[in-house]
């Protein structure tokens, strides 16, 4: 996460004060550490207005979460694609083991494969719409995979689905609203 801050401001980032014992018994599961510690730095919101970061559960404080449907659903979509792909795949796995934490403007999914039973040891699962491969398994945590794909361009090809500029934001998803909220 360190390394992450120093590639990503903060500036825009906002605690989403999870009841993280709330979300695992929902998920029946804890989540790895650098997805905690993500949520309580930046929260859910937009990286580069490419990558969209997911909250593991709907927020309770009152604010409308307008950011798509979620990590719920799309884990399940996830769950479908590996169904539809899972042939053309190097590798084979359970889909109840799929977890999605984010999505792309590309149609990309990224998940955790949970098959561990330590969360902060969980690979990270493309779900690609343009990569090749469409299924791809990187054996990093999210924070280094996020670290990677955001200042790495050539572990970044094939790795997302649209281009992205060099220079690295993030808005939270509240602040996004209220911008919308007030034009």
């Amino acid at each position: 996460m360190a390394a992450l801050a120093e590639l990503m401001p903060v500036a825009h980032g906002v605690d989403e004060r999870i009841d993280w014992s709330e979300v695992e018994a929902i998920w029946g599961t804890r989540f790895p550490t650098d997805y905690v510690r993500f949520m309580e730095v930046y929260g859910s919101g937009a990286i580069n207005e490419t990558i969209n970061v997911l909250l593991p559960a709907p927020h309770a404080d009152g604010w409308p979460y307008r950011e798509g449907p979620g990590l719920q659903d799309e884990t399940e979509v996830a769950r479908e694609v590996w169904e539809l792909c899972r042939d053309d795949a190097d590798f084979d796995l359970d889909p109840a083991s799929i977890v999605a934490w984010a999505t792309t403007s590309g149609a990309d999914i990224y998940c955790w494969v949970t098959t561990d039973g330590d969360p902060d040891q969980w690979p990270v699962l493309i779900c690609g719409r343009h990569t090749h491969p469409e299924m791809q398994l990187h054996p990093l945590g999210m924070a280094e995979f996020l670290h990677r794909l955001l200042g790495d361009k050539a572990f970044r090809q094939q790795k997302i689905s649209v281009v992205m500029r060099d220079e690295v934001s993030f808005v939270n998803w509240r602040n996004r609203w209220k911008a919308v909220s007030r034009a």
